[in-house]
């Protein structure tokens, strides 16, 4: 089948404005928006400037507008979008360097702001072994561990577009994953973090968050668990 892509362009070193190329491409409908990426990078425009890596949904890296919707190049199919006509943007509320390639040095100063990383000065166990979980805390914490840090919900966040200084989902999503893990003593600290002017109250609930997470996580929820657990004081 042939489709009409529609690609979001801007190329500083070429011209000054954002703007807009449309190519015809023929496609298979199993194929992949980063399928069909690539083939307009390789045969048609070799200027054509998009991230990618590891082309399974892990990395993350490839994190677009597809038909005005959050989602992961890489895993979103032609057919699944019902049309021929594509429209391929780079995500919002991020600085556009050329194409759909977007800064993402803000987004990761957010997350990096909650202290992703296990914090333990406790002695190990008396055995020298790992500290356990029971099956019940691992559950706690089961599915904020699935984020891969694409940043499809944060910039599908209005807040987010709003208010750069919001530290948005994804940070509130990590933040979740070390708050409520029953090895880590750090939770009054990075609660205090949630609660400070640009955090996890400035939530409106809005739930786009959750609609764009490619890895399905329950944004929207682990936000209302953060948001609860500042107000009453408890954890799990």
């Amino acid at each position: 089948m042939q489709i009409s892509l529609k690609v979001f362009r801007y190329q500083p070193e070429k011209r000054p404005d954002q703007y807009y190329d449309t190519f015809k491409v023929e496609v298979d409908p199993r194929d992949r928006i980063l399928d069909v990426l690539e083939q307009v990078r390789g045969f048609m425009d070799e200027t054509l400037a998009f991230r990618r890596s590891c082309a399974h949904g892990v990395c993350g890296s490839d994190a677009m507008r597809i038909n005005g919707r959050n989602g992961l190049a890489c895993k979103v199919l032609v057919r699944d979008l019902g049309s021929s006509e594509i429209t391929v943007e780079p995500i919002l509320g991020l600085r556009v360097l050329k194409d759909l390639i977007v800064d993402i040095d803000p987004f990761f100063a957010q997350y990096r702001s909650i202290l992703p990383y296990l914090i333990n000065d406790q002695p190990l166990p008396a055995d020298g072994k790992e500290r356990l979980q029971s099956p019940q805390q691992q559950e706690l914490i089961d599915d904020t561990t699935k984020c891969i840090l694409c940043a499809a919900c944060t910039t599908s966040c209005p807040v987010f577009w709003a208010n750069g200084a919001y530290v948005g989902p994804a940070a509130i999503v990590n933040a979740h994953r070390f708050i409520f893990d029953s090895r880590d003593t750090a939770t009054e600290k990075r609660l205090a973090i949630m609660n400070d002017r640009s955090g996890v109250f400035l939530c409106r609930t809005v739930f786009n968050c959750t609609e764009a997470c490619p890895r399905g996580i329950q944004v929207t929820k682990a936000i209302a668990e953060v948001k609860h657990a500042i107000l009453t004081g408890k954890v799990g």
